[in-house]
């Protein structure tokens, strides 16, 4: 009899530095892919061969849309592994305080779906110890909208901290990309709007003509510590999602 394949993951620990108790430690899921809609419909192809991609990227693409302007227009949907509905931040002054886009906003609200959460209630998870004292990025701060791993805003200022992030080295290789997510495009940083560039803390500006989209950022150096380079650069792929809208 077949049995069934368990989802497994690999959790890696780091020091909690703000505990009073120096064994305290937090664990991270470590990221082994970035897939996108493109490679999920790879994916399913090679295990169903009667599925047609075309066909399958034009109903995801139907689906997408119907979804969106429902959301847009007020509603509450369920789609693939979620919920969405919208949300609204800033304070409103009055009983008839009317929109101020300068400090109203609307927002997604998303809910995983209970088909999900069961998933993961049985995944196994892989503890293999402290991770590699490298370079890791533990917050990205958006300086205009102030929201923490969430967000760009073109021609905005950006917060990294985090360990050995320090851009330094010979490579070619070496900086900060912003990969939108749909295309695979990625966007360089010049290093002349890298602000501050300190091992635990970076700040730079992104770019002003960034299209909208959904990104993710990575960063490349030699930095080891303050005497020493890697022969070969590290690459550092932050696990959020970006939102530039």
């Amino acid at each position: 009899m077949a049995t069934e394949e368990k989802n497994t993951v690999i959790v890696e620990l780091y020091d909690l530095k703000i505990s009073a108790r120096t064994d305290d430690r937090f664990g991270r899921v470590v990221t082994t892919k970035s897939l996108t809609e493109s490679n999920l419909i790879d994916i399913a192809v090679n295990q169903r061969t009667d599925l047609n991609p075309t066909t399958l990227r034009s109903a995801l693409e139907i689906l997408k849309g119907v979804a969106i302007r429902e959301i847009a227009n007020g509603a509450s949907v369920q789609f693939g592994l979620g919920f969405f509905s919208l949300d609204v931040r800033g304070i409103f002054i009055g009983d008839h305080a009317q929109w101020n886009p300068e400090v109203n906003s609307l927002h997604v609200k998303t809910a995983s779906s209970a088909e999900l959460r069961e998933i993961i209630k049985g995944v196994h998870v892989n503890v293999r110890g402290m991770a590699n004292s490298g370079t890791i990025i533990n917050t990205l701060i958006d300086k205009t909208s102030g929201e923490e791993n969430a967000r760009l805003t073109p021609g905005g200022g950006v917060n990294l901290t985090g360990s050995k992030i320090r851009i330094v080295g010979d490579s070619m290789e070496n900086g900060i990309r912003l990969i939108e997510q749909n295309s695979g495009t990625e966007t360089l940083i010049p290093m002349e709007t890298v602000l501050v560039n300190d091992p635990k803390k970076v700040t730079f500006i992104v770019p002003a003509y960034l299209p909208a989209g959904d990104y993710k950022l990575s960063l490349t150096t030699q930095y080891a510590n303050s005497s020493t380079l890697l022969k070969e650069p590290r690459t550092y792929l932050f696990d959020y999602v970006l939102a530039v809208q």
